[in-house]
């Protein structure tokens, strides 16, 4: 690639790139990232974005952040789940695909206009229900907080002073919630405040919202690549922790990753974490869960899961895993990493609750 075929060998090598060598060379965003990213503010033509609630790791923030930021009149959101290929890749997504570029292109009066602008596959255990809305997020959401407690407890109320320690590149710690007492619609996006402190000079954090049944097994689903894939995840470097105040909100904190704002050790920061934009009805009596990681999340240890253009295993996040060495050296990210939970300034993650 990266030339005609007819081009000598030494002409095409000179023509490509080490990607991974290129990335680690910019680990902020420059102009070489600048350059690679889309223009929202420029963007006016007629928009349909398709994501997927299982591609955690690669699509997802795309497809949201481009139908909310986009300047486009004309511009409408689909989500769906499972892989691509059996929803978006057959009928279901063909025939809206023709729908829209019929009415755009060919100018049909075939009822797109009438089409609302958010058309959502909202996640149960073991199927899809199709619901069309007017927005994304839901001018509807209950944005709720499920606050850390210290016994390692997700509850609705604050709670009081403590802290709880984990091993900086290890599993983390979890904190699970009481049995909901009814039928639970979480959609859109989510966000989570943490008080953070490190005993090295950076540290990295894997944030996981879980869902457990009665008797404590995970609720995992086929992901757009991964079979193990869970509800919802999110990663923050806390160097990169200086927020964007203009496309900030609470329920989804953008971050410049202009700078970088090293720890002090046992220096006590707020991290303010994106969770990406996630469905999942929650029956009664399972229980939420919020797990605070070192390192990428994992179904399990070993699936026996492999597909054979990927080198890794696939545990829970297909192949978007952050291990590479040189990028997480154990001198700056291992040690531990604390949770401050303060009484007064409590760490919670927000969870939008859709009131039936």
């Amino acid at each position: 690639m990266c030339g005609e075929a007819t081009l000598s060998d030494r002409a095409l090598q000179e023509s490509r790139c080490d990607f991974g060598d290129e990335i680690l060379a910019h680990p902020l965003d420059d102009e070489y990232h600048k350059a690679r990213s889309p223009a929202w503010e420029k963007i006016t033509v007629p928009l349909l974005s398709a994501a997927n609630w299982g591609g955690q790791g690669l699509h997802p923030r795309g497809n949201f952040e481009g139908f909310v930021r986009a300047a486009s009149k004309d511009k409408w959101l689909e989500a769906h789940g499972i892989e691509h290929w059996t929803h978006f890749y057959t009928d279901y997504g063909r025939k809206l695909q023709l729908r829209f570029f019929d009415f755009f292109l060919k100018g049909k009066d075939n009822g797109w206009k009438n089409q609302p602008k958010v058309q959502l596959q909202v996640r149960h255990l073991g199927k899809f229900v199709e619901r069309h809305e007017s927005e994304w997020p839901l001018a509807r959401t209950q944005w709720t907080p499920f606050y850390l407690h210290k016994d390692f407890q997700l509850r609705k109320s604050a709670g009081g002073e403590g802290t709880v320690s984990f091993d900086a590149l290890g599993d983390g710690v979890t904190f699970i919630s009481e049995p909901v007492e009814e039928k639970t619609e979480i959609t859109g996006p989510l966000a989570a405040k943490l008080l953070v402190s490190s005993s090295t000079a950076d540290a990295d954090l894997f944030l996981v919202l879980r869902v457990f049944t009665p008797d404590l097994r995970e609720v995992v689903f086929q992901g757009a690549i991964d079979p193990h894939t869970p509800i919802a995840q999110g990663w923050l470097r806390a160097s990169h922790r200086k927020l964007d105040e203009r496309l900030s909100f609470p329920w989804r904190p953008y971050h410049t990753h202009d700078e970088k704002r090293p720890l002090k050790k046992d220096e006590t920061v707020q991290l303010d974490i994106e969770l990406w934009p996630t469905s999942i009805v929650v029956p009664q009596r399972h229980r939420l869960a919020l797990t605070v990681r070192g390192r990428d999340y994992e179904w399990q240890k070993s699936t026996g899961a492999r597909l054979s253009n990927f080198k890794n295993e696939l545990r829970g996040c297909g192949p978007f895993l952050h291990d590479d060495p040189r990028d997480r050296p154990a001198s700056i990210f291992g040690g531990r990493t604390t949770l401050h939970l303060q009484g007064d300034n409590p760490s919670y993650l927000l969870i939008p609750v859709i009131p039936t």
